[in-house]
């Protein structure tokens, strides 16, 4: 037996870019910071906060509630799969990509007019059941990585 699950809480680094197809499907991108705070060890060592960044990909609902409600600096819990894939680059080179295919979303954030301070109850959103990503549509093999894209893409 083996699982791939991932759960993630971080901030999102930049806006979704949502795409969608002729069938009426979705698909969102963006990138999410998760951080794991630094710390002084008992010698006195300071040792550094690490971030680390992860493309997120969303689909169908899941893509549609990403570009009404993500933005960036949005803090938000992704539970998903680990997928690697490999496309090659404009000069030819083999790249590889790691994302995450989120299953289930929740938005964290604080009520945006500040009121009382108090945190909104949080909107979880869940990839429904015969929707497996499985069902994409066809020709959406590379959907969050266009031929264009470079390295300067990345957030990192």
């Amino acid at each position: 037996m083996s699982v791939n699950k991932v759960f993630l809480i971080g901030n999102v680094g930049k806006d979704p870019e949502v795409r969608y197809f002729d069938n009426g499907g979705a698909v969102a991108n963006f990138s999410l910071a998760t951080t794991e705070r630094g710390y002084t060890a008992a010698n006195g060592t300071q040792v550094p906060d690490r971030t680390e960044w992860h493309n997120v990909v969303l689909w169908r609902g899941l893509a549609e509630i990403a570009e009404k409600y993500v933005r960036k600096g949005s803090k938000i819990f992704i539970e998903g799969r680990i997928r690697t894939r490999s496309y090659d680059d404009t000069a030819g080179n083999k790249r590889y990509i790691t994302e995450i295919w989120g299953d289930n979303m929740e938005l964290l954030d604080r009520k945006p007019d500040g009121q009382s301070g108090t945190p909104l109850s949080p909107l979880t959103v869940q990839m429904p059941p015969n929707q497996d990503v499985a069902s994409k549509p066809e020709g959406t093999e590379n959907p969050s990585l266009g031929s264009n894209k470079t390295d300067d893409d990345l957030p990192f």
